[in-house]
């Protein structure tokens, strides 16, 4: 979150992989930013996600007995998503310099929003299998952050993006499955929770196992340039 590389070479400002939604969220990013009123800077951006994160487990709450205030988390979604996006490009525009900070400070609120979603959507089941579930799809979804964050620590490249699918694809997909709740019912949790725990746990299986045949490569690499010389 800041305008260049530090000395150091951290590059967690510099995030690769390209999510199908990115070129028209880059566009959208960079159009808006000149827009926002100069007292707003990056950190108070940031913060919001603390905010959104308590109304998203609020509304979910709200939700066991109206599922009308499935559309509250939704915009919560839509608002943690905003901040979300123009907070490092805010800093990089204001030139603030928090890079360190804002990349731990970021991640670690992002994992705390994506926490309060499967908290907000436990509160929708009474089966207690189903409760079961949302612990699992918890933790799967700690664990495939934590795939991005261990492998930047291991490589200094951040990627959050994999096979076109991000942050804001992810988002997407929680508006509308608020929406299909909302229209048809908690029915849809006895077959789609088992189907969203079964598909997240494919895709960390996949991204943990890519990303330790890498790191294996580059270990392997190394070792043998080590050896010649």
């Amino acid at each position: 979150m800041v305008d260049t590389r530090p000395s150091d070479g951290f590059a967690g400002d510099k995030k690769t992989g390209q999510s199908f939604l990115g070129p028209a969220e880059r566009r959208f990013i960079d159009w808006g930013i000149p827009k926002i009123p100069k007292p707003i800077l990056s950190h108070h951006l940031t913060s919001l996600t603390l905010l959104w994160s308590a109304l998203t487990v609020l509304f979910g709450w709200f939700a066991a007995d109206n599922l009308a205030w499935l559309h509250g988390v939704s915009v919560m979604v839509f608002l943690q998503w905003l901040t979300d996006s123009f907070d490092g490009s805010l800093g990089k525009y204001r030139k603030q310099g928090l890079v360190k900070w804002g990349f731990y400070m970021d991640h670690l609120l992002d994992l705390i929003f994506a926490g309060s979603m499967v908290i907000a959507y436990s509160f929708l089941v009474q089966a207690k299998w189903l409760e079961f579930l949302f612990l699992v799809l918890l933790l799967v979804t700690c664990a495939t952050m934590a795939v991005s964050f261990l492998s930047f620590a291991a490589t200094n490249q951040f990627q959050i993006a994999y096979y076109g699918i991000g942050p804001t694809e992810i988002r997407i997909a929680y508006i509308a499955l608020n929406t299909l709740v909302f229209v048809i019912g908690t029915e849809v949790f006895s077959w789609g929770v088992p189907v969203i725990v079964a598909l997240n746990l494919a895709a960390l299986i996949v991204l943990a196992a890519q990303t330790s045949k890498n790191l294996w490569a580059i270990d392997y690499e190394n070792n043998v340039d080590g050896a010649e010389r």
